[in-house]
């Protein structure tokens, strides 16, 4: 039993004695997929905090950079509600 315990304490998410937190990172592939064939189009992108509408200018798996007029702005994909191509611009 002891053996047991000095590998949990040599272990690299154990200081101290302490668990330390693992960080844990989703992905949703088709999302991801879906906002990829979208850069270089315009969209309206509904986000928990509100819309945002602009050229998709880069898609990574966490992130969408979206230029709006002068401005660049990086919505992550977790904050996302729905995505709408905009058929106007």
């Amino acid at each position: 039993m002891d053996n047991y315990y000095a590998y949990q304490m040599m272990s690299p998410n154990h200081t101290d004695g302490m668990i330390q937190p693992k960080p844990v990172v989703v992905m949703e592939p088709y999302v991801y997929a879906a906002t990829r064939s979208l850069v270089g189009k315009y969209v309206v992108i509904e986000t928990s905090r509100g819309s945002i509408s602009g050229m998709v200018k880069d898609a990574k798996p966490d992130h969408l950079a979206i230029q709006q007029r002068d401005s660049t702005f990086f919505v992550r994909l977790c904050e996302i509600v729905w995505i709408m191509p905009d058929t106007i611009k």
